[in-house]
């Protein structure tokens, strides 16, 4: 029912009971009950209408609000068309007047731990949703990139080769063989391009072997002799593991290209992923070494990093990453 309708049917049927009264028993006039009826339920949709725009903490105020000024404007409406005496409404003003001021008492209270700490939850999942989806964009952006200038432009050559070499492949046979040779070789390179593309987004070796297996061959290229000690915890979801290598590539990435050390270690421990090395130290979140991007991606699985670096060395990189729920 629209506002209009339920207007225009409140009219109504004041009007008949109006009508009635004037009709058939004069007197006492008893249609001040049906507008009252009528204007309490008004007053309550509107109260009410009004009480739930206000977000969080705020909104049940303003119901409680709505609701002990309802019962108070009742009782008034309902003392005055008795014909008042005693005034009895004194008691719904009293108990409502009390449970609003706890309730508001209770509402400027300052929040404790456990609102404060899901307030901070709800403060880093905001953030993390926002990065998440703007890494998956430039992520998407760039495999596009990849592509285009890789795989793509090698399977147009390739294309190309393979129709020439048909056109000449009965009038100069040696120059269709050479293209075909050519041709091959741009098939090979494109595969490798494809492998390239694939491994960046998902490391096969991971899908195989897990995360402990998976960042042991990742040690075994780096310039800087690493040690791989424990196991990761297991299970892990595939988002967390895959965040998880990552980020542990990254860290040992920073430890070849700036830390200047000549051994890094990581450890296996619970939920807990430490990388150190014996370097000059100072590394830092947010200062172009690509840590703040090992946190954007730990936050986005509900991880959380931790660095230690003084100047001088050692430095410590701790990655926690959620078990498989």
């Amino acid at each position: 029912m629209t506002r209009r309708t339920a207007v225009a049917v409140a009219v109504v049927l004041g009007a008949a009971a109006t009508l009635a009264w004037a009709t058939i028993t004069h007197g006492y006039f008893w249609p001040r009950w049906v507008y009252f009826g009528l204007l309490t339920v008004a007053a309550a949709v509107y109260l009410i209408g009004k009480a739930l725009r206000p977000e969080g903490r705020k909104r049940w105020l303003a119901l409680d609000a709505a609701a002990g000024g309802l019962l108070v404007a009742v009782d008034l409406a309902s003392w005055a068309l008795s014909g008042g005496g005693y005034f009895w409404p004194m008691w719904m003003m009293l108990a409502t007047s009390a449970i609003f001021t706890f309730h508001y008492l209770m509402y400027r209270r300052p929040p404790g731990r456990r609102e404060q700490e899901l307030v901070a939850r709800v403060g880093t999942l905001t953030r993390s949703r926002s990065t998440a989806l703007d890494r998956q964009v430039a992520e998407l952006k760039r495999v596009e990139r990849d592509l285009h200038d890789g795989a793509q432009a090698r399977m147009v050559s390739l294309a190309l080769s393979l129709g020439l070499a048909g056109d000449l492949l009965r009038r100069d046979p040696d120059t269709a063989e050479r293209l075909l040779e050519e041709a091959r070789t741009t098939a090979v390179a494109a595969l490798d391009d494809l492998r390239a593309v694939m491994h960046s987004i998902h490391p096969p070796v991971l899908a195989d072997r897990g995360l402990g297996d998976a960042v042991r061959a990742l040690a075994l290229d780096l310039a800087v002799p690493v040690t791989v000690t424990g196991e990761p915890p297991s299970p892990l979801a595939a988002a967390a593991e895959t965040a998880a290598y990552f980020a542990v590539a990254e860290a040992l990435s920073n430890v070849v290209k700036h830390s200047g050390a000549t051994s890094a270690q990581v450890i296996f421990d619970g939920d807990r992923i430490t990388v150190g090395d014996n370097g000059r130290g100072g590394a830092k979140a947010g200062g172009g070494s690509g840590l703040r991007g090992i946190a954007d991606r730990l936050e986005a699985v509900d991880g959380t990093l931790r660095i230690v670096s003084p100047a001088g060395g050692p430095t410590e990189v701790t990655i926690k990453i959620p078990y498989s729920t």
